[in-house]
């Protein structure tokens, strides 16, 4: 696998001609996923032969898939596999992250799913400051799956932690407010809270 690179690059095991004792049309989901609604709709969306990937908002202006979750026909995909193994390490320097190679490489191009069904916690289901010390995160309208980018686990947020480092009631999150790298940007620590989020907890047992 390649060296110092952002993306998730294993998941390269998944564009090959076999995937364990799966056949056909399969719907990958990272684990650090919570889903809140039926995944039913993953598998009617476009169709069957289509490599369909959910919406990334990281780069608004680059029409990016994300492969937190994603669909593809098992095979499909060989190409990408084979001109990876070419150059691991060249191929991850180029194109950084792994859905980025695959956005621009997949045979036929690939498809979106609509952009409510995937919800990037951060971006999505935080409350903004200062609601976010009297309201817990939300699930946003229309999401079936939650994905959490980054490192805010789930875990964290079932604990009301931006992070593992992150305090997890309000008064020792303002405190941390007078370290000097916090007195840089107080706004940015402010909006870094989050409350204990229930329904993840109450999904992610389900």
């Amino acid at each position: 696998m390649p060296t110092n690179t952002l993306g998730k690059w294993p998941k390269s095991r998944l564009w090959g001609e076999k995937l364990g004792n799966l056949t056909g049309t399969v719907l990958f989901v990272d684990l650090d996923v919570i889903i809140v609604d039926s995944l039913d709709p993953f598998f009617e969306y476009g169709e069957p032969d289509d490599v369909i990937l959910s919406y990334n908002p990281s780069n608004p202006l680059e029409r990016l898939g994300q492969t937190s979750c994603f669909r593809f026909k098992i095979g499909s995909l060989v190409s990408l596999q084979e001109k990876f193994k070419a150059d691991p390490q060249g191929i991850a320097d180029e194109y950084r992250f792994e859905q980025r190679f695959v956005t621009r490489n997949a045979p036929g191009g690939v498809k979106l799913f609509p952009k409510a069904w995937v919800a990037h916690f951060r971006r999505k289901c935080r409350q903004p400051f200062p609601l976010n010390y009297i309201k817990e995160p939300k699930i946003p309208t229309g999401a079936r799956i939650v994905i959490f980018p980054g490192d805010l686990y789930p875990t964290h947020a079932i604990e009301g932690r931006y992070n593992k480092n992150a305090a997890n009631n309000a008064k020792d999150h303002l405190k941390r407010l007078a370290e000097p790298k916090n007195l840089k940007r107080p706004l940015r620590h402010l909006r870094h809270f989050i409350l204990p989020v229930g329904w993840i907890e109450k999904y992610w047992k389900e």
